[in-house]
């Protein structure tokens, strides 16, 4: 969860070989729920997904039910383009099938046209007869592996496996997208599929990628709002101090976090940690969001499933403080506390409970942090670095 859906618009720009991709803004799914009246639903609906048991080779892809990075990507010849999540928490790529037409394949999203990959009219599409089947901590998709031609952000793959699906569970037809195209490494692919970063490594000038994400206390739909740059390390948007530490596992962009503090708390525990730009806000355990709820007076909405403050006090609750690597990140509450329209004044804090995540880290450090610090995803180097990010509109 977060505050506003960031759709990115492709761009790309030649510097050696570096390529980036442009971001806008447009309405998010929890405020959309929220306006509608059908954030109850949904959070009972979610309930009911994450109770269910992950079948083998699964990847939680926990709180997908809000802002996210869409980067425009094209698949065949000629080429068909979509808009796909761009997500560091996953590592298979998959669009869905023009065959699909039945229940989410076919839902409503206000203001955006969903395209879906017609085979047919692909003269370099090969399709497998191997079955596809992801299921996400949020809902599931099915259907048949495949190869074909990608292009991303200047970037091309002659021969791209990834997944035609032609079942998606209901979380995804709701959400302005066409797929996902995961960013984590290939120990975590299901099916061993090769993910489209690694195709690519031998066409960028570093074997990286950095995230940028912008920040605006009033989002409006159309705006730029970040950038994701391959082959090289921001630095007009970040700082150019980058602090790196090591991966303590290849699967998603895991690393060990020494503890935070927030007022009147403080955790030396190490924890194990992962980068997800597919996750929108903080995953903690109970106790962290305990501490966090305390220090800011926060009070549970339990109608939207959310913990709220005054939007008055955006700017000056206490920072959330996290020890890595020996360096500490903090968190201002300009940036974990964003207005989602709950009304009254009222604003949410964007941290939620990790208790029952079903998998190995502790902590899912999403769109919250990602945007406090630039991510660089070093993938040659099997670390990740952080540089505080630059935001005009603050």
């Amino acid at each position: 969860m977060k505050t506003v859906l960031l759709l990115l618009a492709v761009t790309a720009t030649a510097t050696a070989d570096v390529f980036t991709m442009e971001t806008t803004l447009s309405e998010s799914m929890i405020e959309r729920q929220i306006r509608e009246g059908t954030r109850q639903l949904f959070l009972e609906q979610q309930a009911l997904a994450r109770a269910q048991v992950l079948a083998k080779g699964s990847e939680p892809f926990i709180d997908y039910s809000d802002d996210f990075y869409l980067g425009k990507i094209q698949l065949g010849t000629p080429a068909q383009t979509f808009n796909v999540v761009l997500d560091t928490g996953s590592s298979n790529l998959w669009v869905i099938d023009s065959t699909c037409t039945a229940g989410p394949c076919n839902d409503k999203f206000p203001g955006y046209t969903r395209t879906k990959f017609n085979t047919a009219k692909s003269t370099t599409y090969k399709a497998e007869t191997t079955a596809f089947s992801i299921q996400y901590g949020s809902g599931s998709c099915k259907g048949h592996l495949a190869h074909d031609v990608l292009s991303f952000g200047g970037l091309k793959v002659t021969s791209q496996e990834f997944g035609v699906a032609t079942t998606l569970a209901t979380v995804f037809g709701s959400q302005p997208m066409d797929g996902i195209m995961g960013l984590a490494w290939p120990a975590l692919a299901v099916d061993k599929v090769t993910p489209p970063m690694q195709n690519v490594l031998p066409q960028l000038d570093k074997p990286l990628f950095t995230v940028w994400m912008d920040r605006k206390t009033k989002p409006a739909t159309g705006q730029n709002a970040g950038l994701i740059t391959y082959g090289a390390i921001d630095t007009t948007n970040c700082a150019a101090s980058v602090a790196y530490v090591a991966l303590s596992a290849e699967t998603y962009w895991q690393f060990p976090m020494q503890g935070f503090s927030t007022t009147g708390y403080s955790d030396t525990k190490t924890y194990q940690v992962i980068s997800d730009t597919g996750t929108s806000w903080i995953g903690a355990p109970n106790t962290a969001v305990a501490a966090i709820v305390k220090a800011t007076g926060a009070v549970h909405n339990a109608a939207q499933g959310v913990y709220e403050v005054p939007c008055s006090e955006m700017k000056t609750l206490p920072a959330v403080v996290l020890n890595i690597g020996g360096a500490k990140y903090s968190i201002p509450s300009v940036e974990y506390v964003l207005d989602l329209g709950l009304g009254g004044g009222k604003c949410a804090i964007t941290f939620f409970d990790m208790t029952g995540g079903g998998f190995g880290p502790s902590w899912i450090l999403g769109d919250t942090f990602i945007r406090t610090y630039c991510n660089v995803y070093d993938i040659g180097g099997k670390r990740i670095g952080f540089s505080l990010a630059k935001h005009t509109g603050l």
